[in-house]
């Protein structure tokens, strides 16, 4: 399940990609459009910055905008910054790996049946960017 730290991180960069052409969007306007607590959503958006995602600009005119074009970021890449691990074994994870705690990796019967599901689900989202969210 995503978290709605993810949810909102999503939003927000699906109106960044809306307004791509558009220069930089403030932190309110987006909070205000994407229904986002202010403060919850100043958090995203710097993690987002120091992840390279967004890029932001000070002073007059300034605010939060797409670092490259919206077709180049995708929903994976999104999801690892923000949560984390995409797999729900840390054993098959693909970035994040770490061996489970009470495993025996060499008799696991679930590993494999969790790695296919990870690359399910990495399948679409790998593919997906934010260019895709746009109506």
């Amino acid at each position: 399940m995503l978290s709605k730290k993810a949810q909102y991180a999503i939003k927000a960069l699906e109106y960044l990609a809306i307004r791509y052409t558009e220069g930089p969007v403030l932190i309110s306007e987006i909070a205000e459009k994407k229904q986002i607590p202010l403060k919850f959503l100043e958090t995203i958006l710097l993690e987002l910055r120091k992840a390279d995602i967004l890029e932001s600009k000070k002073g007059k005119g300034g605010g939060y905008l797409l670092k490259e074009s919206p077709d180049q970021t995708t929903v994976a890449n999104v999801l690892r910054v923000i949560d984390g691990p995409i797999s729900m074994l840390p054993c098959v994870s693909l970035y994040f790996y770490k061996p489970c705690e009470t495993c025996d990796l060499d008799q696991c019967r679930i590993k494999d049946m969790f790695a296919e599901a990870r690359d399910a689900v990495l399948d679409v989202l790998e593919k997906k960017t934010l260019q895709d969210l746009l109506p």
